[in-house]
């Protein structure tokens, strides 16, 4: 596999290395996906483009759900941030896949309000195998929203263009969203043992002694069950309100409160047991949790 890393700046740059014609709009593009071509030369090629991307591919695009089989397969839908890596692991004929790619830059998104609150929209940062599976009535509805982009960005541009493309998006990130949680809730079996997993993984890293190295972080629990940072915490969230880190810092001071109440230890050391570097972050921590220090809470019972 090559280490080559190519890096795509603008929506121009991305179009030549495409071998398409020049983009209608500077900012954002849709692609169709029947026309990309991956040629030897690009495969295992790391590409990091400037711009989100989120591509629509229909279910004969080799995909899988991690090892287990989707409901879905109309369509499969496809997001990366800017910064992200992505990677053809084999090469692509004209034809070969059905849908489109849409690219924007986030210049197009700088006085939005769009702009402000992309970062809620986790799933940019979701691994491949984390895809949305998409059933046809859902295809069909985000496939408008991009037809209406394509509509508003082949016209004459104006000075309404600009918000009228961005409201799309936003419309479009937003059914998005929608579907994310019919997923989550078709598989809630699945989810429901992901919860179980990381529930075990985090009791056995305290119970291991492994807190000589730290708190665990969100990424530790994302490794051991081969799933994105923001993915586990979705999950989590949709099965339990908690996020990850939540599910940390209730844990810990659960195990902090036990440990107060049958330990002579100090209140440092406690902190440093249970793999805080600095006891004032584990004091701050059980007083937000528990409103009072941990000093306090030993006094009180």
């Amino acid at each position: 596999m090559s280490n080559q890393i190519l890096r795509i700046d603008s929506i121009s740059e991305l179009h030549r290395m495409l071998g398409l014609d020049g983009p209608r709009h500077p900012l954002i593009s849709v692609v169709d996906a029947a026309r990309v071509i991956i040629p030897p030369a690009l495969v295992g090629v790391k590409l990091v483009g400037n711009f989100y991307y989120m591509a629509l591919k229909d279910g004969s695009c080799g995909i899988e759900y991690g090892r287990n089989p989707y409901d879905f397969e109309e369509g499969v839908l496809l997001f990366t941030a800017p910064g992200q890596v992505i990677t053809a692991t084999r090469e692509q004929k004209e034809n070969e896949v059905q849908g489109w790619m849409l690219f924007f830059h986030p210049d197009l998104l700088r006085t939005s309000a769009l702009g402000e609150n992309i970062g809620r929209y986790s799933f940019f940062s979701y691994d491949v195998h984390e895809a949305l599976h998409l059933s046809e009535v859902e295809v069909a509805r985000v496939t408008h929203c991009v037809d209406q982009i394509v509509e508003e960005y082949s016209q004459r541009i104006d000075t309404h263009s600009q918000r009228v493309i961005v409201s799309n998006i936003e419309l479009l990130l937003n059914y998005c969203l929608r579907f994310y949680e019919r997923q989550f809730n078709v598989r809630t079996n699945l989810n429901k043992d992901v919860v179980s997993q990381f529930e075990r993984i985090l009791k056995a890293y305290f119970e291991s002694g492994e807190t000589t190295n730290g708190l665990p972080s969100i990424q530790y629990f994302a490794d051991q069950l081969h799933l994105s940072q923001n993915y586990l915490s979705d999950v989590l969230k949709k099965e339990s309100g908690r996020s990850a880190k939540d599910y940390i810092n209730d844990y810990v001071v659960e195990k902090a409160k036990t440990v107060l109440l049958n330990s002579t230890d100090s209140v440092s050391g406690i902190a440093y047991t249970l793999g805080f570097n600095y006891p004032h972050y584990f004091s701050r921590l059980f007083k937000n949790k528990t409103g009072m220090t941990p000093q306090e809470y030993r006094d009180l019972n």
